[in-house]
Parts: structure tokens; C-alpha cells; sequence
């Protein structure tokens, strides 16, 4: 089974080597690309202002974050969700440096690039006209981004990960899986009802064939003279038989 962890990141800036900081992690859990429900969310004070025009873009501000959680404090959680699993993102190379940044001051491995599938190369290589922002591929696939007034790494997580499936052409491949498992689970069912043995009935039914109806089907036997299609199936069968029936 194949296991993706889809991230995004806010930050205070664009260069983790000028003391730009993160201040936001977010990642949702893929299983077979249809997401889990399991996600690992957590906004860190960065020991420094978030400049306004940074605030513009995410909205999330210095006052906000002041008694968040340092980095250091999160980083084992955080390892501990990702795992050694593919790690899905768009623009990778500035988030991985900024969380390859963060693990190695806290003292851990920075995060091999070798693990990580980045979507915008994949929009750039499928839409080499572009535009291949987030949005305008939300836009491009029809994945609802109503709720993104702005950036924000959990929300767009969630958008991503339905961007990628789109990316990669699976989204009919996912929707067959889903429709061959309900017609299973519908043949199951009808199955199981075939077996459950019928309720008898009280009263036997009253024949459904009158006198006049059996006269005339003796009549029609005769004439099909005295050797019938039926003997070439039934040769012991004597139309004698038929008639004293």
C-alpha cells in the first residue's frame, strides 16, 4: 500500500539563510492517493517579527504566534508522521529548505530531495504554457479553493492533494475502484439473499391451466405427427405419455 505525506509551509520570508523562520506546518496523510483523515498541523514561533508583507499573504501574525511551540519542541512529532514516506509539494525546493534548515538547528538530518515529488514540476511538465500556481490549478481541474482567502499550509494541503491525483490522471482510475467495490458489495448482497432459503406458502397456488386449455394443447400435439423434435432429447418419451398426462 502506497503511503504520500502532502505539506505545505508558512514562513516569516522567501531565504531560511537571511533568518527568514517557519512558522507553519501543515501535512495530510495518503493512502493510495485518497486521503486518510490523519493530518499533522502546528503553527511555531519563530523567535522573530513576521514582516507585514509576509503577514499579507498567510495572515498570521507576530502577536499570534508568541506562545506557540519552538521548532525543537515539535520536530520529533513531526519525523515521527512523515516517516521514511514520499513527501508530496508544490514548489519543494523552498519548503524543504526551510524544513531542512529547522532539523538540522534542532540537530537532525535535513530532508533528502531524493523523497520528494514536486507538483510544480509535474504542472510545468503537463502545462508547459502554465499558469501552475496552486490556484490556478485548482482552477484548471475544478478543485474547490472557495476557502482560501489566504495562504495557509493545512488548507492547502488539502487542496494539493486533490491537484496531484488530477496531475497524475488518476482521478477516473480512483472513481472505477470506488464503483467495482460498490457493485461488489451490491452482487455480495444479492447473493447472500438468493441463498436465505424462500418462505413456503401456506396454500398451493390453484393451476393456472383450464380443460379447454389442456383439450387443445392435445389437440396440437397431434398433429406434429409421430416423430416430434423432442425425441431427438427425449427418445423414450411417447407422445402416448403426453396425452395420458
Amino acid at each position: 500500500m502506497l503511503r504520500e505525506i502532502v505539506l505545505d509551509t508558512e514562513t516569516t520570508g522567501l531565504d531560511p539563510t537571511k533568518g527568514d523562520r517557519l512558522i507553519e506546518i501543515g501535512c495530510i496523510e495518503l493512502f493510495n492517493r485518497i486521503p486518510t483523515g490523519r493530518e499533522f498541523h502546528q503553527f511555531l514561533n519563530p523567535d522573530r517579527d513576521v514582516p507585514a508583507e509576509a503577514q499579507a499573504v498567510h495572515g498570521i501574525s507576530t502577536d499570534f504566534l508568541r506562545d506557540k511551540p519552538r521548532f525543537p519542541q515539535v520536530a520529533d512529532a513531526f519525523l515521527e508522521f512523515i516517516g521514511s514516506d514520499i513527501l508530496v509539494i508544490h514548489n519543494a525546493a523552498f519548503d524543504v529548505g526551510f524544513l531542512s534548515a529547522e532539523l538540522v538547528r534542532a540537530g537532525k538530518s535535513a530532508i533528502a530531495m531524493s523523497r520528494v515529488v514536486d507538483t510544480l514540476a509535474l504542472a510545468r511538465r503537463k502545462h508547459p504554457a502554465g499558469p501552475n500556481s496552486l490556484d490556478a490549478l485548482c482552477k484548471r481541474y475544478g478543485v474547490d479553493n472557495s476557502k482560501r482567502t489566504k495562504h495557509g499550509a493545512l488548507v492547502d494541503s488539502l487542496l494539493l492533494a486533490d491537484v496531484y491525483v488530477e496531475l497524475l490522471g488518476e482521478r477516473q482510475a480512483t472513481l472505477g475502484l470506488a464503483q467495482s467495490a460498490a457493485a461488489k458489495q451490491t452482487a455480495s448482497r444479492r447473493a447472500g439473499a438468493a441463498q436465505r432459503k424462500a418462505e413456503q406458502r401456506p396454500h398451493a397456488l390453484p393451476a393456472r391451466l383450464s380443460a379447454d386449455m389442456e383439450a387443445a394443447h392435445r389437440v396440437f400435439v397431434e398433429t406434429l405427427g409421430s416423430n416430434p423434435v423432442w425425441r431427438r432429447f427425449h427418445p423414450q418419451q411417447d407422445i402416448k405419455t403426453d396425452k395420458a398426462s
